[in-house]
């Protein structure tokens, strides 16, 4: 089975999706209806902004959204049989599998990046990247400090990426150092992602994501929240609107998806993330990727 993945906040590049814009004419038209929609030029920035332009926040969950989707739209006879997105990609995958449109898919994805934007200034916060303990000693660090630390994102055996807040990351790195991680390393984030204090975002996408229609998809989407397959428009919408606060189980995706089946897993969007994520997990998965036009 054919499983399509879509990547997250950090892939972005400048220039990305000029290619497909210059040389599909569906391309242009589902940009050019983006611009529409989000009320200003994001191809611009796209195509030619710096990767400090590409950096804000009403920009890089929209950008990253555009340019998966409509490469995943301009591949011919594109039929996907599973699909999986990490955090922002999950908006994605919806779109893919024809579970959300483009139009309501990328409203989602500007008010999910506008919503974060004021969780993130409510209270300083980050996120660090453990590596090299199992989850087990990350969880029980996690628990065992009296701040708001939690894990946020399983990417792959060994790396465990925590969430919360400033004192609470500082505590929980030098005690998994002690512990023995090969790296205990702060990102360069804006906020606790997929943690508690992710409440006020996921407070105010939830009525949104409610006030949105959720069509039965072509496939199922196996989702951050618990990993499983899902094809029922309701449960697609309380998964989608949990996944702000709860972490992203992608570990547990990928060995969902190998044990139903999957023989080939196609990233589709900006980096190549997901396929070494995906090779972490069992080396011997066949991985490949699409982040440019291709030729019919």
């Amino acid at each position: 089975m054919k499983a399509f993945v879509f990547p997250g906040q950090g892939a972005q590049f400048p220039g990305m999706g000029k290619d497909l814009y210059e040389n599909s004419p569906l391309a242009k038209e589902l940009f050019d209806k983006a611009n529409e929609i989000l009320g200003f030029n994001i191809t611009e920035i796209m195509f030619e902004g710096t990767v400090d332009d590409l950096k804000q926040t009403k920009v890089t969950q929209p950008a990253i959204f555009l340019h998966s989707v409509i490469l995943a739209k301009t591949q011919k006879d594109f039929k996907p049989e599973m699909v999986a997105g990490h955090s922002l990609g999950e908006f994605s995958a919806l779109v893919a599998n024809g579970a959300l449109t483009f139009e309501d898919g990328l409203k989602l994805v500007s008010q999910r990046a506008q919503a974060m934007q004021k969780a993130c200034e409510l209270q300083a916060s980050t996120m660090a990247a453990i590596v090299g303990l199992d989850d087990a000693t990350v969880e029980e660090a996690c628990a065992s400090i009296d701040e708001v630390v939690v894990p946020a994102n399983y990417n792959c055996p060994g790396q465990l990426v925590i969430s919360g807040s400033i004192e609470g990351i500082d505590k929980a790195c030098e005690i998994l150092t002690e512990k023995g991680a090969k790296r205990a390393l702060k990102l360069v984030v804006g906020g606790a992602f997929h943690s508690p204090l992710m409440e006020p975002a996921r407070e105010e996408l939830a009525a949104a994501i409610e006030a949105t229609t959720v069509s039965a998809p072509i496939c199922p989407v196996y989702q951050n929240v618990n990993a499983q397959p899902v094809s029922d428009p309701a449960v697609i919408k309380e998964n989608l609107i949990a996944q702000l606060t709860a972490p992203v189980k992608w570990t547990q995706t990928v060995e969902n998806m190998l044990k139903d089946g999957a023989t080939s897993f196609t990233e589709i969007g900006p980096g190549k993330v997901l396929q070494g994520l995906i090779k972490k997990v069992d080396r011997k998965a066949e991985t490949a990727g699409i982040d440019s036009y291709v030729a019919e």
